[in-house]
Protein backbone atom coordinates (compact mmCIF):
# COMPACT_ATOMS: atom_id res chain seq x y z
CA UNK A 1 0.00 0.00 0.00
CA UNK A 2 2.84 2.36 0.86
CA UNK A 3 4.46 1.75 -2.53
CA UNK A 4 1.25 2.81 -4.30
CA UNK A 5 1.08 5.99 -2.23
CA UNK A 6 4.71 6.82 -3.02
CA UNK A 7 4.07 6.48 -6.75
CA UNK A 8 1.01 8.74 -6.54
CA UNK A 9 2.94 11.28 -4.46
CA UNK A 10 5.75 11.34 -7.01
CA UNK A 11 3.20 12.29 -9.68
CA UNK A 12 1.68 14.92 -7.36
CA UNK A 13 5.07 16.52 -6.82
CA UNK A 14 5.76 16.55 -10.58
CA UNK A 15 2.38 18.19 -11.23
CA UNK A 16 3.06 20.81 -8.57
CA UNK A 17 6.33 21.68 -10.30
CA UNK A 18 4.54 21.81 -13.65
CA UNK A 19 1.92 24.20 -12.22
CA UNK A 20 4.72 26.48 -10.95
CA UNK A 21 6.23 26.66 -14.45
CA UNK A 22 2.88 27.35 -16.12
CA UNK A 23 2.11 30.08 -13.58
CA UNK A 24 5.54 31.60 -14.24
CA UNK A 25 4.79 31.64 -17.98
CA UNK A 26 1.43 33.36 -17.43
CA UNK A 27 2.97 35.94 -15.10
CA UNK A 28 5.47 36.86 -17.84
CA UNK A 29 3.22 36.76 -20.89
CA UNK A 30 3.68 40.53 -21.33
CA UNK A 31 7.39 40.62 -20.38
CA UNK A 32 9.57 41.85 -23.22
CA UNK A 33 11.71 39.09 -24.70
CA UNK A 34 10.48 36.41 -22.27
CA UNK A 35 10.69 32.77 -23.41
CA UNK A 36 8.11 30.28 -22.21
CA UNK A 37 9.21 27.09 -20.48
CA UNK A 38 8.02 23.50 -20.25
CA UNK A 39 8.74 20.84 -17.64
CA UNK A 40 10.52 17.67 -18.73
CA UNK A 41 9.52 14.47 -16.92
CA UNK A 42 11.39 11.20 -16.64
CA UNK A 43 10.26 7.75 -15.58
CA UNK A 44 12.24 6.27 -12.73
CA UNK A 45 12.03 2.48 -12.30
CA UNK A 46 12.78 0.92 -8.94
CA UNK A 47 12.95 -2.80 -8.21
CA UNK A 48 11.32 -3.67 -4.86
CA UNK A 49 12.08 -6.73 -2.78
CA UNK A 50 9.77 -8.95 -4.83
CA UNK A 51 11.52 -10.80 -7.66
CA UNK A 52 10.88 -9.56 -11.24
CA UNK A 53 8.73 -6.65 -10.00
CA UNK A 54 9.26 -2.98 -10.77
CA UNK A 55 7.69 0.27 -9.62
CA UNK A 56 7.43 3.29 -11.94
CA UNK A 57 7.91 6.73 -10.36
CA UNK A 58 7.70 10.17 -11.98
CA UNK A 59 10.66 12.53 -11.60
CA UNK A 60 11.10 16.15 -12.60
CA UNK A 61 14.00 16.02 -15.08
CA UNK A 62 14.21 19.78 -15.66
CA UNK A 63 12.76 22.55 -17.81
CA UNK A 64 13.12 23.36 -21.50
CA UNK A 65 12.99 26.94 -22.81
CA UNK A 66 11.07 27.74 -25.98
CA UNK A 67 13.62 29.76 -27.96
CA UNK A 68 11.30 30.77 -30.80
CA UNK A 69 11.13 34.57 -31.31
CA UNK A 70 8.12 36.41 -29.93
CA UNK A 71 5.96 38.88 -31.85
CA UNK A 72 7.43 42.33 -32.43
CA UNK A 73 5.72 45.26 -30.75
CA UNK A 74 6.25 48.58 -32.54
CA UNK A 75 7.21 51.47 -30.22
CA UNK A 76 8.70 53.98 -32.70
CA UNK A 77 11.39 54.71 -30.09
CA UNK A 78 14.69 54.94 -32.02
CA UNK A 79 16.58 53.30 -29.15
CA UNK A 80 14.31 50.25 -29.03
CA UNK A 81 15.51 47.26 -31.02
CA UNK A 82 14.18 43.74 -31.56
CA UNK A 83 15.97 40.63 -32.75
CA UNK A 84 14.02 38.98 -35.55
CA UNK A 85 16.00 35.76 -35.36
CA UNK A 86 18.54 34.03 -33.15
CA UNK A 87 20.92 35.83 -30.82
CA UNK A 88 21.24 37.83 -27.61
CA UNK A 89 22.40 41.34 -26.80
CA UNK A 90 25.30 41.57 -24.34
CA UNK A 91 25.31 43.87 -21.30
CA UNK A 92 27.95 44.66 -18.70
CA UNK A 93 27.41 43.75 -15.04
CA UNK A 94 29.66 43.66 -11.97
CA UNK A 95 29.54 39.85 -12.24
CA UNK A 96 30.58 39.82 -15.89
CA UNK A 97 28.78 39.83 -19.22
CA UNK A 98 25.11 38.87 -19.20
CA UNK A 99 22.70 38.38 -22.10
CA UNK A 100 19.20 39.53 -22.97
CA UNK A 101 16.58 39.55 -25.72
CA UNK A 102 15.00 42.68 -24.24
CA UNK A 103 16.03 45.52 -26.55
CA UNK A 104 14.20 48.30 -24.71
CA UNK A 105 17.27 50.51 -24.53
CA UNK A 106 17.72 54.12 -23.35
CA UNK A 107 20.50 56.61 -22.54
CA UNK A 108 21.82 57.22 -19.02
CA UNK A 109 23.26 60.49 -17.69
CA UNK A 110 26.60 59.73 -19.37
CA UNK A 111 24.84 59.13 -22.72
CA UNK A 112 25.67 55.43 -22.54
CA UNK A 113 23.25 53.01 -24.15
CA UNK A 114 21.73 50.95 -21.32
CA UNK A 115 19.12 48.20 -20.96
CA UNK A 116 15.95 48.26 -18.83
CA UNK A 117 18.06 47.54 -15.73
CA UNK A 118 20.40 50.47 -16.40
CA UNK A 119 23.22 48.12 -17.44
CA UNK A 120 25.55 49.30 -20.24
CA UNK A 121 25.00 47.63 -23.60
CA UNK A 122 28.21 46.29 -25.17
CA UNK A 123 29.47 46.63 -28.72
CA UNK A 124 31.44 44.11 -30.78
CA UNK A 125 34.64 45.28 -29.04
CA UNK A 126 33.14 44.61 -25.58
CA UNK A 127 33.07 48.37 -24.92
CA UNK A 128 30.21 50.55 -23.74
CA UNK A 129 28.31 52.42 -26.45
CA UNK A 130 28.44 56.18 -25.88
CA UNK A 131 26.44 58.52 -28.12
CA UNK A 132 27.69 62.06 -28.85
CA UNK A 133 25.92 64.90 -27.08
CA UNK A 134 25.25 66.68 -30.38
CA UNK A 135 23.76 63.62 -32.10
CA UNK A 136 20.55 64.74 -33.81
CA UNK A 137 19.34 61.50 -35.35
CA UNK A 138 20.12 58.02 -34.07
CA UNK A 139 19.78 55.07 -36.41
CA UNK A 140 20.30 51.41 -35.57
CA UNK A 141 20.56 49.42 -38.78
CA UNK A 142 19.48 45.87 -39.45
CA UNK A 143 23.00 44.54 -38.87
CA UNK A 144 23.39 46.37 -35.55
CA UNK A 145 25.35 49.45 -36.58
CA UNK A 146 24.61 52.43 -34.28
CA UNK A 147 24.74 55.62 -36.36
CA UNK A 148 24.61 59.13 -34.88
CA UNK A 149 23.96 61.64 -37.63
CA UNK A 150 26.19 60.39 -40.45
CA UNK A 151 28.80 58.61 -38.32
CA UNK A 152 28.84 54.99 -37.15
CA UNK A 153 29.49 55.11 -33.41
CA UNK A 154 29.52 51.38 -32.66
CA UNK A 155 27.98 48.07 -33.61
CA UNK A 156 25.74 46.12 -31.23
CA UNK A 157 27.23 42.88 -29.99
CA UNK A 158 24.90 39.99 -30.83
CA UNK A 159 25.93 36.46 -29.87
CA UNK A 160 24.46 32.99 -29.56
CA UNK A 161 25.54 29.73 -27.94
CA UNK A 162 25.92 26.07 -28.82
CA UNK A 163 23.15 25.05 -26.41
CA UNK A 164 20.70 27.79 -25.44
CA UNK A 165 18.97 25.41 -23.01
CA UNK A 166 22.01 25.65 -20.73
CA UNK A 167 21.48 29.39 -20.19
CA UNK A 168 20.30 30.34 -16.70
CA UNK A 169 17.45 32.81 -16.16
CA UNK A 170 18.47 35.52 -13.67
CA UNK A 171 15.45 37.82 -13.68
CA UNK A 172 15.23 41.28 -15.15
CA UNK A 173 15.27 39.70 -18.64
CA UNK A 174 18.89 38.63 -18.07
CA UNK A 175 20.50 35.28 -18.79
CA UNK A 176 23.89 33.85 -17.91
CA UNK A 177 25.97 30.97 -19.21
CA UNK A 178 29.49 29.59 -18.98
CA UNK A 179 29.48 28.64 -22.68
CA UNK A 180 31.71 30.29 -25.25
CA UNK A 181 30.09 33.11 -27.20
CA UNK A 182 29.38 32.52 -30.89
CA UNK A 183 29.15 35.85 -32.74
CA UNK A 184 26.09 36.24 -34.96
CA UNK A 185 27.66 37.47 -38.19
CA UNK A 186 24.49 38.85 -39.75
CA UNK A 187 21.99 39.70 -37.00
CA UNK A 188 18.44 40.61 -38.00
CA UNK A 189 17.59 43.72 -35.98
CA UNK A 190 14.51 45.94 -36.23
CA UNK A 191 14.68 49.51 -34.89
CA UNK A 192 11.71 51.13 -33.16
CA UNK A 193 10.30 47.84 -31.85
CA UNK A 194 10.78 45.34 -29.02
CA UNK A 195 10.25 41.60 -28.99
CA UNK A 196 7.21 40.47 -27.05
CA UNK A 197 6.93 37.32 -24.97
CA UNK A 198 6.46 34.11 -26.97
CA UNK A 199 4.01 32.78 -24.35
CA UNK A 200 0.58 31.98 -25.80
CA UNK A 201 -1.96 32.84 -23.06
CA UNK A 202 -4.75 30.54 -24.28
CA UNK A 203 -2.44 27.53 -24.40
CA UNK A 204 -1.05 28.30 -20.94
CA UNK A 205 -4.51 28.70 -19.40
CA UNK A 206 -5.59 25.40 -20.97
CA UNK A 207 -2.44 23.76 -19.62
CA UNK A 208 -3.14 25.14 -16.14
CA UNK A 209 -6.67 23.68 -16.12
CA UNK A 210 -5.37 20.31 -17.35
CA UNK A 211 -2.69 20.17 -14.62
CA UNK A 212 -5.31 21.05 -11.98
CA UNK A 213 -7.60 18.24 -13.20
CA UNK A 214 -4.78 15.70 -13.12
CA UNK A 215 -3.78 16.80 -9.62
CA UNK A 216 -7.37 16.34 -8.38
CA UNK A 217 -7.59 12.97 -10.13
CA UNK A 218 -4.46 11.69 -8.41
Amino acid sequence: MENTLYIALSRQEALRRQMDVVAHNIANMTTTGFKGQRVLFQEYLERPDRQNATMSFVTDFGTMRNTMPGAMNVTNNPLDVALRDTGYFAVETVAGTRYTRNGGFSLNADRELVDVNGLPVLDTNNARIVLPADAADITITGNGAVIAGQDEVARLKVVTFANEQLMNELGGSLLSTTQEEIPVENPQIAQGAVEGSNVQPVIEMTQMMEVARQYQSN
